[in-house]
């Protein structure tokens, strides 16, 4: 207990979420003894990386963690995040707390409600302490934005931190927080993990819910997510985010069985055998899809020694060819993409000063969605719809009836860039044509609405990380989890 209450040396903040829970409501150190560790510790990390933003006034803070504490002595707790500090990233709504997606349109935007996955996180016991930076608006896989600058790689800080939720991602790493929540639609709990030696998860389409968009039902590309330091405790935090919510039309019914509580947790992701944890799993290794993906030296190699290190654990490695027209995909994809965003994004452009104040990126969205015709849009659903069919035929639980138990490809095609790029222009010779085509890596398991973990591959010849991604099957997201615990203890 002496070590826990000295703060000062560490001993709180580089714990693990599901360690700071037990000792909390152990008794082994309190509320407010969390919330100073965490404070200084932002104050110490944060100037230099630039993660966390619209931090509290301290003293508010510290008296929530006293009331915290005060519950706990009269033996109530709200739950397994009671007195853990959180900054929520800057797309979600925070009721009294402003959010500003990182666009000066939005600066002064203090929202009258929280999402869903805010309203479950503070009522399992999360202190909002203020918010993680992302791009402007959430577009673009490199956190930078006019209203709070750029976010800095956790292990570079001259490098990029990925996006959107690269300020979640580098403040978990640095151990400003003890768990991060995110989105994805492109890689965004995604590629920020892999890039910062953490671990993501883009639950199953509609497994985390929202409150209804403009245009929730056709808005099925992104999800709201967690982040964690290890699978555990990424695990728990999903158990909190997930479950139907009657606000959303689209959520998946029930609640996701297993992660509700730390014991339970404990048990479900614990392989049969310890020592031989991915005995029997079958990974497909996508790699880089033939060639079809630019991808930097090194990228392949780094993700393949961590395989050749699940092999050792048991694990079937596959390499394996996806059975569709990559080109299809792609077009398929940024039609989709194109509609969405302007269906959004669309009504900040067209306010006053809008073109002037959006990022070209913004604008190109927008304007290539408007010009889409309704041939164009059916063409794209009919391929989506394909694609859903080829890739889960892949999988054990796909219509085959065999095959693989997750696929795998890298979380990225390219090593953390330098952070003054907006993004890379080509990579191994090859230019990309779009300032998102360096991340088409992402985009399978968004498109067929596949849960998929993020789970460290390593560190390349500079020392910089990288992620490999695993995609389960349809609402497998217990599975993929519980192998990607297998994956993590294969490679401690």
């Amino acid at each position: 207990m002496a070590e826990l209450r000295t703060h000062v040396d560490g001993t709180i903040t580089p714990m693990s979420a599901a360690a700071l829970s037990t000792a909390i409501h152990g008794g082994e150190v309190t509320c407010v003894e969390v919330m100073e560790a965490y404070l200084d510790r932002i104050d110490a990390v944060n100037p230099a990386h630039n993660a966390i933003v619209s931090l509290r006034d301290r003293d508010e803070l510290l008296a929530e963690a006293a009331q915290c504490d005060g519950e706990l002595a009269a033996g109530l707790s709200r739950g397994w995040m009671h007195g853990f500090p959180l900054a929520v990233k800057d797309l979600a709504e925070t009721k009294g707390l402003r959010t500003t997606g990182g666009s000066p349109m939005l600066a002064d935007q203090v929202p009258a409600r929280d999402a869903i996955v805010v309203e479950r996180m503070r009522g399992a016991g999360a202190l909002v302490i203020g918010k993680t930076n992302v791009p402007e608006v959430g577009l673009g896989s490199h956190t930078y934005n006019p209203v709070f600058g750029t976010t800095l790689n956790a292990v570079d800080p001259t490098r990029s931190a990925g996006g959107s939720s690269g300020g979640g991602a580098v403040a978990l790493a640095l151990h400003m927080l003890p768990v991060a929540d995110g989105s994805d639609y492109m890689g965004s709990l995604r590629n920020p993990p892999g890039w910062n030696g953490v671990v993501g998860f883009r639950p199953s389409q509609g497994r985390v819910p929202s409150l209804p968009l403009r245009d929730s039902y056709i808005a099925t590309m992104g999800t709201e997510g967690p982040m964690g330091r290890d699978v555990l405790d990424t695990a728990l935090l999903l158990g909190i985010q997930a479950g139907w919510d009657r606000r959303d039309p689209l959520s998946v019914a029930g609640r996701i069985e297993g992660f509700d509580t730390l014991e339970t947790a404990r048990r479900t992701l614990a392989p049969a055998d310890p020592d031989v944890p991915l005995a029997g799993v079958r990974i497909g290794w996508l790699a880089d899809l033939g060639g079809h993906l630019a991808t930097e030296p090194g990228v392949l190699s780094t993700c393949e020694a961590r395989l050749a290190t699940w092999a050792a654990a048991g694990a079937e490695i596959v390499p394996i060819a996806l059975p569709f027209s990559h080109d299809e995909l792609w077009e398929a994809w940024v039609t989709w993409r194109q509609f969405g965003v302007s269906s959004g994004l669309g009504l900040l452009a067209d306010l006053p000063r809008g073109r002037e104040l959006l990022k070209p990126e913004i604008l190109w969205e927008v304007d290539n969605g408007r010009r889409l015709t309704i041939p164009d849009l059916q063409r794209a659903t009919v391929v989506r719809t394909k694609f859903f069919t080829a890739i889960t035929s892949l999988l054990r639980s796909g219509h085959l009836g065999s095959g693989c138990d997750v696929l795998a490809l890298p979380s990225a095609q390219t090593w953390p860039f330098p952070a003054e790029w907006h993004w890379p222009r080509e990579i191994a010779g090859r230019t990309m044509d779009t300032y998102h085509r360096w991340m088409e890596v992402t985009i399978h398991a968004t498109f067929a609405g596949l849960p998929c973990a993020c789970v460290p591959a390593g560190v390349g010849a500079e020392g910089l990380p990288m992620g490999i991604q695993l995609i389960g099957g349809p609402l497998d997201d217990v599975d993929t989890l519980r192998i990607a615990a297998a994956c993590e203890l294969a490679a401690s």
